[in-house]
Order: C-alpha cells, then structure tokens, then sequence
C-alpha cells in the first residue's frame, strides 16, 4: 500500500507508532498478557460487599471512546464479553517526575480502535457506573485503520455503519462496532451443537467424506470445476456429500452425519451463497415417515434450546416449531393454490399450463423441472409454518425410492418454513437397477441442456449392487435454519464471511467515516 492510497487518519496513525518505537515502546509487544477479569464478570458481581475481590484486577480491551479531563481521563473499553468504563489518572500511572506514559503515550499517541492491557481496581464513580481504575497502562496493539464512526448517546447508537458492503466484506471490523452481531454467530453454534447432541444422543456416527469429488453427484446442482495437476483429471467441488453416506450404509454402518460444506455454481440472493453448509444424515432400515417424526422432534429440541420455547418471532410472524408438522402432497398443494390438478399432465401440458400462469420456462426442462417451476412460483411462498411436502413425482427425484403405493410418485418430502426450502429427504432408492436407469434419464436431460443434471456415479451403483438395507436420509440447510432460528432475513447475516463481488481497487482502503 502507497502512502497515496492511505487516508489522513491512516497516515497520522503510522506515524504515532513511529513515535512509541522511539519511545522504547512495542506497538505489538511478544509477551502475553494475564487477562483475570471480563467486563461482563466485573460488571455482574461488583458491590460494595464485593469490592475487596476487585481490588486487584487485570483487563484487556479495546479503546472504544475517550473523554479527556487533564490530568485524568475516561475511556470506554471493549472485550469480548462487552464494554467496561476505565479511568486513567496522571499521577497514577506516572508516579514518579517523568509523566511520559500519560502526557505523550496516553493523551497524544493512542487512538480509539487501539488494544491495551490495564491492571488496577474496580469503583464506582459518582454517577454510578463500575469502573476500574487503573494503576497501571500497556499498549497491546496499535490499530493503524480508523474504526468507522459509532455515536452512542443514552444507552443507544446513531449513525451505526448498516451499508452491507462494508458490513459483510470487513466483517472484522462490523463485530467490532457492531458487538451484538456476536449473538446471532453465538446460536448459530448453540444450534449446531444441539443437533450434535441429538443425533450423538440417539446412537449416530459423525463422519467426513471427500469435498473433491470425481462425480458431482448427490443433487441437481451446477457444480465449481478445478484440476488435479498431479493425477491430471477435472475435480469437482462437492455439491452434496449424499453418495457418500450411503456407500457408508453399505459398508455397515447403522445411522451416519455429516455437516457438509457444499459448493454450488450458480446465483446468490437473500437464500442463496455459493458456498453453505448441510447436515445430512442416513439411517438404515427406516423411511420417510419415521424421517419426518424424527426431523419434527429433532427441530422442536433445537427451538427450545435457542429460545426456551417452540414459538419463534421471524419477522412480524410466530412460527410454531411444535410437533407435530402439517402434512400435504405436492399435487395437492399445487391443487390448492391454482385450482388444477396436475397430476396427470404431459411434458407439454405443462408447459402450456406454465404459459397460462405466466411461470417463466426454459426449453430444456423436463417434466419434473416443469413441476418444481409450478410449486415454487405458486405454493411455496404460502407455507410460513412448518409444512412437509410429501410424495414428489418420480422425474423429480432420481436418488428415491417410488412410493409403496402410489404409481408414478416417490416417497420424498421437502420441509417448508416461511415460504423457504429448509430440508430434502427420501425413503432412498436401493435398487440399482433403477437407480441407473434414473442416472441414465439425467443424461438425457444433461443432453438437451439441462446443466443441473446429475452425472452417473458407476461406483455408486456399484456400491449399491453389493446391497444397501431400506434407508431414510435428509439433507437440512443449515445456514436457511439459522436464519429462521435468528430472525435474520438474509443467508448474509448468518455467514461470518459471505461471497462477495470483487472489490474495486480504488474502495480497497475505504472506510465509511472514521474515528479521530
């Protein structure tokens, strides 16, 4: 970086940190720094009766705001648990003749966003607030990039930075400025590891499989390319790890999870990042109705942990996660909400309904592309409340098993919640010879353009020749679930560092408004 890229703040900053190297002061010391208390602890269990356990404490934080009296000061500072007032008073910490560290160090050279140690005692000031004063000061980290600027007046933040360009891509400095971003992270491991004890609770194996994969398979899904130099082949990041678990169930193993990091090439919105995360689990000899039992109960556990209640507020609506879910077959909510029943449509009828309800197409979609394009433009908005859509026709689902007795259809269900696709799963497909002949009618599909299409797996089918017992499996989008779980409206909120555009070289130092 040029000192014509830097901004004036930027430019004083690295100049103040010439000044403490002069001084004999590490602006980034290599020695550790004893941390005895948080702010959220001092603040929680202080009082009068209390103090003497205070009257030696060590604390580290960030410089959040300074208010300068002289020969003392006030300064807010932050950690990980949240913020704590400190006052610094000359003589304190400059005991002897030379007044150094308050006069140059503290009043001239730190800046707010830099990182400092302070050791001394808790009180509470005149107007009630605890406070530590300190006896002692150490720099910790000089922060050269201004912090963009807060105001907080009366408890409450104005001119808070909301601009998502900034917020999503220097996610760093957002939950900095932004500390209460931290709770929505925090439940999104609390979820997490709740579904880890349920499913640890009930006997499952968690597991890995590949992410770079030979055959994109497990889903329809355009897939991100990359090369092997060593062995020469393409590689395909995973869309789905699917397959896998089920060669797993053929080797054996009884129930197996894996929270998979999958990787789609294609469009991003408000639902959609090209790189997300899915819990998918496999258990033998059971089936989509025992999947749906086990899913309700599984979601309603992880309510409670997160809320203590099944009630969830998402936006102006309560959605209930309380077992049991509603229930309703594809044709059926399709029926509902266009007054047609298309079960027994053609490839063509279809399209010709879709050019009746303005359901945009394209020409290589098959029939059950046609299928999809209709629930998702008619129906799937109209589920706020936890909805399983059951009993897909066959050309939907290539990896499932048809339905016991239902001609034409499969035993499948998708989980909808506000309007949202938040988990896939099937009575799984086990007969081989099928399930190439289901491969086999993608590729068709594959050749009239259709770059969703799954490829065939010959060594899936191979596994499965060897024989795969009945098995139910989901796939749960777990970013989509945190969002509901969080009341966040954007799949952006709930990822620490979601994709981005490129950014423009000549924004690459910006900041939206700076702290002195």
């Amino acid at each position: 970086m040029t000192t014509q890229q830097l901004s004036e703040q930027e430019i004083i900053r690295r100049e103040k940190r010439t000044e403490l190297e002069k001084l004999g002061i590490n602006p980034y010391p290599p020695e550790a720094f004893p941390v005895t208390h948080t702010a959220a602890y001092i603040k929680s269990n202080f009082s009068e009766e209390t103090k003497e356990a205070f009257s030696q404490v060590s604390f580290a934080g960030r410089i959040m705001s300074i208010r300068d009296m002289g020969k003392a000061s006030f300064a807010v500072l932050q950690d990980h648990t949240g913020r704590i007032q400190i006052y610094v008073k000359r003589d304190d910490i400059c005991p002897g003749e030379d007044k150094t560290l308050y006069n140059t160090v503290w009043k001239k050279l730190l800046d707010i966003g830099d990182i400092i140690g302070v050791k001394g005692f808790v009180f509470t000031t005149k107007t009630g607030e605890i406070s530590i004063h300190v006896t002692a000061l150490t720099i910790l980290s000089k922060s050269l990039k201004p912090l963009p600027v807060v105001k907080e007046a009366e408890g409450q933040s104005f001119d808070a930075v909301t601009d998502p360009e900034f917020r999503y891509r220097q996610r760093y400095a957002d939950l900095v400025i932004n500390p209460q971003l931290k709770d929505t992270f925090i439940k999104r491991t609390v979820m997490v590891n709740t579904i880890r004890e349920f499913l640890n609770g009930h006997g499952a194996l968690e597991v890995d499989t590949p992410v770079l994969q030979s055959i994109p398979g497990g889903a329809a899904a355009r897939p991100f390319i990359t090369h092997h130099n060593a062995l020469d082949i393409p590689l395909y990041l995973r869309i789905a790890n699917e397959l896998y678990l089920k060669r797993l169930i053929v080797g054996g193993f009884h129930w197996v999870y894996e929270f998979s990091r999958n990787f789609r090439n294609e469009g991003m919105d408000r639902t959609h990042n090209p790189e997300f995360t899915i819990l998918e689990f496999y258990v033998a000899y059971q089936d989509y109705f025992w999947m749906m039992n086990t899913t309700e109960n599984l979601l309603e556990q992880v309510a409670m942990a997160l809320h203590n209640t099944t009630d969830v507020q998402v936006g102006d609506k309560t959605i209930s996660f309380k077992a049991p879910f509603k229930r309703i077959s594809i044709f059926d909510a399709i029926k509902e909400h266009t007054g047609t029943d298309i079960s027994g449509m053609s490839e063509e009828d279809l399209r010709q309904f879709c050019r009746e309800q303005h359901i945009e197409t394209k020409p290589n979609m098959g029939r059950g592309k046609l299928i999809d394009e209709i629930f998702g433009e008619k129906c799937e908005h109209h589920y706020i409340q936890p909805t399983f859509i059951i009993d897909y026709p066959v050309e939907m689902s290539p990896l499932t098993k048809r339905h016991r007795t239902k001609p034409g259809l499969v035993e499948r269900f998708e989980l909808m919640i506000n309007g949202k696709e938040i988990a896939n799963a099937y009575s799984e497909l086990n007969d081989p010879v099928d399930q190439r002949e289901r491969f086999e009618e993608q590729v068709k599909l594959m050749e009239r353009g259709d770059d969703e299409a799954m490829f065939i797996d010959y060594d899936f089918l191979r596994a499965l020749e060897y024989g795969m017992p009945p098995t139910a499996g989901i796939g749960i989008g777990i970013d989509r679930l945190c969002m509901l779980l969080t009341n966040q409206a954007s799949i952006q909120d709930v990822l620490f560092f979601p994709q981005m555009r490129p950014e423009k070289k000549e924004t690459q130092t910006a900041t939206p408004g700076e702290q002195q």
